[in-house]
């Protein structure tokens, strides 16, 4: 038996973090398969980490391990944990980076790593990653059940995703909670918040744009112009044809955007 071991990770590709997590499992496993989600996960950023996983782990087959680790807490008192949903198997810290999953998933079971003869000796206080979380997927991969790793916990750390709220004026608040490679920004909006979306009928405001339109392709905007999208994550984007909206309208992670005409009560 060997079950696949996908890694999503803020650590980069520029030192060897992620290099050396992937020998520890082939140490043990050598017929392990290893598959890169992303390595590219914003520093320190939770949120990221959550989203990241959250729209990819269910894409891939039962029984497939995930590594999540965005860290910012390591070597702290915060728990290393595995969680089991019944048809996938998680290793992060126990920070929050695994709650969108647990929003998605109806069987949980969480446990805290402690059984420590599986990690690596000795454990680094500043690289859990390799030598508790990549141990531990490398004992996985080879068929060891979940049980054998720590006691089931409760009391795990979730948050819940930003989401839309009322505003002054009637307006509606809604915040970047991403920018993607091409200068995209993922709102908290959904389609829907914003029926109007489709009629036409709404007026975004972001940085010192105000965005009126919605394309259903990034290729039907015209040039240099800002406009709301559904994207592939299921949240309003705010995008440019061939050009970063996050430039156009000087906004990032965390910027306000705000739906001026909210839909009718």
């Amino acid at each position: 038996m060997s079950r696949l071991i996908t890694f999503t990770t803020d650590f980069g590709v520029s030192d060897h973090f992620v290099g050396a997590m992937k020998g520890v499992i082939l140490g043990i496993n050598p017929e392990a398969q290893l598959v890169d989600i992303c390595n590219a996960v914003q520093s320190f950023d939770v949120l990221d980490g959550a989203l990241t996983i959250a729209e990819s782990y269910h894409y891939f087959p039962p029984e497939t391990i995930h590594l999540v680790v965005v860290d910012p807490g390591v070597g702290s008192a915060r728990r290393p944990i595995l969680l089991s949903t019944g048809r996938h198997i998680f290793l992060a810290p126990d920070n929050g980076v695994l709650s969108l999953v647990y929003q998605r998933e109806e069987r949980l079971s969480v446990r805290h790593l402690t059984t420590q003869h599986y990690f690596l000796q000795p454990v680094s206080q500043t690289f859990h990653g390799r030598d508790i979380f990549a141990a531990v997927a490398g004992h996985l991969s080879r068929g060891a059940a979940p049980a054998q790793f720590g006691e089931e916990i409760s009391d795990f750390v979730r948050f819940a995703a930003p989401r839309p709220k009322p505003a002054a004026d009637g307006q509606i608040a809604g915040v970047v909670i991403k920018v993607d490679k091409f200068g995209n920004l993922v709102t908290s909006f959904t389609p829907a918040d914003i029926p109007q979306l489709s009629r036409g009928s709404f007026r975004l405001r972001v940085g010192k744009h105000e965005i009126t339109r919605a394309c259903a392709s990034y290729s039907e905007g015209d040039a240099g112009e800002v406009f709301a999208i559904v994207g592939s994550m299921g949240f309003v984007e705010i995008a440019a044809n061939r050009g970063s909206a996050a430039r156009q309208c000087e906004a990032g992670k965390g910027s306000e955007v705000i739906l001026i005409s909210p839909p009718a009560p």
